[in-house]
């Protein structure tokens, strides 16, 4: 099973994955680090390296952050390279529930692929939803 590592600014990734675990049920291989702005971010890299491999039970992890080129994100692309890893930046709940329905049977490259995919078909502008005229 592909672990999840959610990455933000302040508690999002914790109330991330109580929304998913709200719609979906309880996860396992999932962690979520909170990155305040006093943080050692040295020691923040290191809380993420310990997640990865808390998550991680061979199949690789998804670390998903809430914004590309934010610290959280950058601290999350530094890893990279120490781990079976990919990043997903702009993380949202639908690409989540995708996640938990995948994770389990997809490879690495396959889930990340199915995330982006479900988190950019659920953002929608409600009143162009609902005059017709698409998303």
């Amino acid at each position: 099973m592909i672990g999840l590592v959610l990455v933000t600014h302040g508690a999002l990734a914790s109330q991330f994955v109580a929304a998913m675990e709200h719609v979906v049920g309880a996860q396992r291989q999932v962690e979520a680090i909170c990155i305040g702005p006093d943080d050692d971010m040295e020691q923040r890299r290191r809380d993420i390296l310990d997640a990865v491999a808390s998550a991680d039970s061979g199949d690789g992890v998804i670390l998903l952050t809430d914004m590309f080129g934010g610290t959280p994100s950058n601290l999350a692309i530094s890893v990279m390279d120490k781990a079976k890893v990919e990043v997903i930046a702009g993380v949202n709940l639908p690409m989540l529930i995708k996640l938990a329905s995948v994770r389990d049977h997809a490879s690495l490259g396959e889930a990340v692929d199915l995330a982006q995919e479900s988190g950019r078909k659920y953002i929608s502008i409600a009143s162009r939803v609902l005059a017709g005229d698409g998303a």
